[in-house]
């Protein structure tokens, strides 16, 4: 048991620095990117609407349940089935808190990869829509639909654009990064915390190695754990680097970053409800078939030097520095007031 504790509270410790950090940048992010600035560039049925769409879904913070409902504003705004498709799956699989945390624990290769891949993803996704699902085909059932436009994420939509003096846009900026949206992903990234904990603790070293798990059988089952299952784009990271470390391939772990965070049961059930079956299947496609691509292509870029070199990379963080001991502290700060809202809410619901 001391064993599993010492697993949990490792990735913890690695992983929490980075989260303050990329927290700090993820509530400006929000503040810039108002949702009638995203919208005002999106409406044009033209691949630049989609490259736009993909540039600005990269960096913003939002999961795959909170992308929703902004992703049906758009809709709304009349941006294309295109702009659409390349936001909603380009803004769940990374943001600016996330390519942070992944930089601290899995590498600068990781960390530069992951929003090129989502950038690319979004792009292709788009294209490939507007050329086989014009616009009169894409359903549209949001206008007078509250249940569409509804998820459990407090922070789930891109601010409102307002005009507040610097000290309020300050004030909403860390208020957005370590209240609404630490809220929205703090009990998914405990689990995912503990869920890489007990990877670490049960699952003996290289056993999916021994049972292909290095190869596109690795990727293949990667896919079937990531469609229905819920995570984002930072809880994923220490699950995919506990995978790593128990013997599947960096280009398998990478699948798992781009399933998991786009896709979930929940997403895809309401995607069908408000934009058709059609748009679902291009947009599982797309990601499915991406996710492949970009872990083949992880797998070679890492062959180039030796994969053993990314797992000592990730396993091997010796010694506790200063910078460790402060952020890790000032993340556990804000974390345990999360916590504790979010239980709060869990038993008043039940109540």
């Amino acid at each position: 048991m001391d064993s599993l504790w010492n697993a949990i509270f490792t990735t913890y410790i690695q992983m929490a620095p980075y989260l303050f950090i990329g927290l700090f940048f993820a509530g400006f992010m929000h503040l810039v990117f108002t949702r009638e600035l995203v919208a005002k560039h999106l409406g044009s049925n033209n691949t630049l609407s989609v490259i736009k769409a993909a540039l600005l879904g990269v960096p913003l913070p939002l999961c795959s349940c909170g992308v929703i409902p902004t992703t049906l504003y758009l809709r709304k705004q009349k941006a294309s089935p295109g702009a659409t498709i390349s936001f909603l799956i380009s803004t769940p699989q990374t943001g600016i808190d996330s390519v942070v945390a992944t930089y601290g624990l899995m590498g600068p290769v990781f960390a530069i990869f992951r929003p090129i891949a989502a950038f690319v993803t979004g792009i292709f996704g788009g294209i490939f829509i507007n050329h086989t699902a014009p616009d009169e085909q894409i359903e549209q059932q949001t206008e007078d639909d509250p249940e569409a436009t509804s998820c459990d994420c407090e922070s789930c939509q891109i601010t409102p654009e307002t005009k507040p003096n610097i000290w309020k846009k300050t004030y909403n900026a860390l208020n957005y990064a370590y209240v609404e949206f630490l809220d929205d992903i703090a009990g998914h990234l405990i689990l995912g915390i503990i869920i890489a904990g007990f990877i670490a603790f049960f699952i003996p070293d290289n056993f999916f190695l021994k049972y292909g798990g290095d190869g596109f059988l690795g990727m293949l089952l990667m896919i079937v754990v990531g469609l229905p299952m819920y995570v984002c784009a930072t809880s994923s990271i220490p699950i995919a680097v506990s995978l790593m470390l128990k013997g599947i391939s960096p280009g398998a772990a990478f699948v798992f970053l781009v399933v998991g965070p786009a896709t979930n049961a929940a997403t895809i059930t309401l995607i069908a409800k408000t934009m058709g079956k059609k748009f679902v299947a291009i947009y599982l496609g797309v990601v499915s078939v991406f996710a492949v691509l970009g872990g083949f292509l992880l797998n070679y870029i890492f062959s180039l030097e030796a994969i053993p070199a990314i797992t000592k990379q990730i396993s091997l963080h010796e010694g506790v520095s200063w910078f460790t001991i402060v952020f890790t502290g000032l993340f556990t700060l804000v974390l345990i007031p999360s916590i504790y809202r979010l239980l709060k809410n869990k038993f008043t619901k039940k109540g």
